[in-house]
């Protein structure tokens, strides 16, 4: 009997069988299309190319498991563990990732729209250019993930830990990010255009060259942050905390800076006009 005919006998059968197997089993090419396997043991699987979409995957144990070119779309993996998998160029919109743990994937180009990894784990995670428009992260750990060329455009990231996060040229339109953790996060020449950072914890953070216009930092702590060359047009920074932050050679062009703190920031070639200075603090400001 194949190992596809044993997954379909369902998760305690699948289990028996695997013990009694010298060699991981390959399920490349598989089709296991709304499949129940709830819990079931797939670590280190070859899941490489199979249809998933539609399967029940709650708290099961993907663990290691290849699923390079697999299709997840709308697949229940709530707690599911994911560490360590390869999902190159894989496909998971809509899929319900709730809790689940991703520490240390490789999800390099793949498609994860419209998926709800609220409260999920994805520390040190491998996300380059991977497709999150619309998804719900809010709660989740991202702390050190690489998001470098990565789309976020609609997502929620509100309460999300991106601490030590590589955003690089990313896309992050009209996100929400409020009171996420972006401690020395990297933003180098990202697209926040209309993104909401209102109360952001964004200290010595990196939004070198990066689009900001019309988004709101509001209350955001933005203690030695780096603004250089950045877009702020029309941005509002209303009691935003930039104190010793590097603003040379930004364009803040009708921002609102209203009871903004910008002691000991670094003002040179920066750009003001029609900005709102209205009870602003430049104690020691370089200009």
């Amino acid at each position: 009997m194949s190992a596809e005919d044993m997954l379909r006998r369902g998760a305690v059968a699948w289990l028996k069988w695997r013990q009694q197997q010298l060699e991981v089993p390959d399920l490349s090419d598989a089709s296991l299309m709304d499949l129940n396997l709830r819990g079931a043991d797939l670590h280190d699987v070859n899941l490489r190319r199979a249809d998933l979409s539609g399967a029940k995957l709650v708290a099961a144990n993907l663990r290691g498991a290849n699923l390079s070119n697999a299709i997840l779309d709308r697949a229940d993996l709530v707690d599911a563990n994911l560490q360590s998998i390869e999902t190159i160029a894989g496909s998971a919109k809509g899929a319900d990732l709730r809790r689940a743990n991703l520490s240390g994937a490789n999800l390099m180009g793949s498609n994860f729209s419209y998926t709800d990894l609220r409260d999920a784990h994805l520390a040190a995670v491998n996300a380059i250019a991977i497709d999150l428009t619309a998804a719900k992260l809010r709660g989740a750990d991202l702390d050190g993930i690489n998001l470098h060329r990565a789309t976020l455009s609609y997502a929620n990231l509100v309460q999300t830990n991106l601490a030590n996060a590589d955003l690089t040229r990313s896309i992050l339109a009209e996100t929400e990010l409020g009171s996420a953790h972006l401690y020395r996060a990297n933003l180098t020449e990202a697209r926040l255009s209309r993104a909401h950072l209102v109360s952001v914890y964004a200290v010595c953070a990196n939004f070198d060259r990066a689009m900001l216009a019309n988004a709101d930092l509001s209350w955001a702590q933005l203690n030695k942050t780096i603004f250089t060359g950045a877009q702020l047009q029309q941005t509002k920074l209303r009691g935003a905390n930039l104190a010793g932050a590097d603003l040379t050679g930004a364009d803040l062009t009708g921002a609102d800076l209203t009871s903004a703190n910008l002691s000991y920031t670094n003002l040179q070639q920066t750009i003001l006009a029609d900005a709102d200075l209205t009870e602003t603090v430049f104690t020691g400001a370089i200009r």
